[in-house]
């Protein structure tokens, strides 16, 4: 007999659960990049371009979530 309602597969609730953490988290890295970019001396330049604040803080996100997926 056939369950009436659909059933999620584990890639999906990974998924689901990498975009909740990611949404969580981008407000933290996001002021995180802006003190980097508004305080002197933090770190060396990257040669290259430079990518925006926003950007930088989604690198940092995209960056740090996959701990959270360990163990």
């Amino acid at each position: 007999m056939p369950r009436p309602f659909a059933t999620v597969s584990r890639a999906h609730q990974e998924q689901i659960q990498f975009r909740i953490i990611l949404g969580a988290t981008y407000p933290v890295f996001l002021v995180a990049a802006f003190l980097q970019r508004l305080l002197p001396g933090r770190g060396a330049a990257l040669p290259g371009p430079r990518r925006s604040v926003f950007g930088e803080a989604r690198a940092m996100a995209l960056s740090a979530i996959p701990f959270a997926f360990m163990g």
